[in-house]
């Protein structure tokens, strides 16, 4: 079975594919690719694939763009760090998913519901057009605050008082519009999963930045931006140039 991965980020993908290996050897596995723009080119170029997994966020842009330019006549299963409530729309329309962090018990189900639909190549086919307006109709319940831990003390943090998120040491933690840090539970791309992407953007793999916190940007070396907030950060906060169009789109479209 040939099989295409669709994912922004790479050690996720490749992951993803060793667990595929695993539970369906001998398939002939694709990617992972991290942009809409070479997931739309590999579509248009190569034979379509009997089976895709796609990421909802992809590196510059949300993967439903996709299906506006390519005619995708294989089932999808996606995958995503969004909550549960948002993806119920999927099951009704015959399209499964993953829920980031991934585990071979989801994939291995993921299998054996297509296996039991039929869902294959030339079988029934996801409706595109009816999943990016299921979508639309049941916007996720982001999250409204963290709770973290601090001298001692539980305490929830708003969203509203987040100017950005980071990793360090494989420790993730939230910066308040005073300055305040606290580390919290779970990796930056779960935690970017949780948060509404009209007020949050990742600008790159270590930082999450709230559009309220920032005062402006400037062009960079090698067509980067950088980005400044309200208040002066450890280090610059960099988009790469891959990002750059997304980016500056997302600040326009407040």
């Amino acid at each position: 079975m040939d099989i295409l991965v669709i994912e922004d980020e790479v050690k996720t993908g490749k992951a993803l594919m060793r667990m595929i290996q695993t539970i369906r050897p001998g398939s002939m596995l694709q990617g992972p690719l991290q942009k809409v723009s070479s997931a739309v080119a590999h579509l248009q170029q190569q034979p379509q694939p009997a089976l895709i997994f796609m990421d909802i966020q992809l590196a510059d842009g949300l993967s439903f763009e996709i299906f506006k330019q390519v005619e995708i006549t294989c089932p999808v299963i996606f995958c995503t760090a969004f909550n549960e409530y948002a993806l119920d729309a999927f099951r009704a329309n015959g399209v499964d998913y993953i829920l980031k962090p991934f585990s071979p018990d989801a994939i291995q189900a993921a299998f054996d519901k297509l296996d039991k639909l039929g869902l294959y190549q030339k079988a029934q086919q996801p409706d595109a057009a009816l999943i990016a307006k299921l979508l639309q109709l049941h916007e996720p319940e982001w999250k409204q605050s963290f709770l973290v831990y601090h001298h001692g003390k539980y305490q929830p943090v708003p969203t509203d008082n987040i100017a950005y998120i980071f990793v360090r040491n494989e420790t993730t933690t939230i910066v308040t519009n005073t300055g305040e840090q606290y580390a919290i539970d779970g990796s930056l791309e779960e935690t970017s999963g949780q948060l509404d992407p009209k007020l949050f953007f990742r600008i790159n793999r270590r930082y999450l930045v709230s559009f309220k916190a920032i005062k402006e940007v400037e062009h960079y070396f090698a067509r980067k931006l950088l980005v400044k907030l309200i208040f002066s950060t450890e280090e610059k906060l960099l988009v790469g140039k891959d990002k750059a169009t997304t980016f500056l789109n997302w600040l326009d479209k407040r």
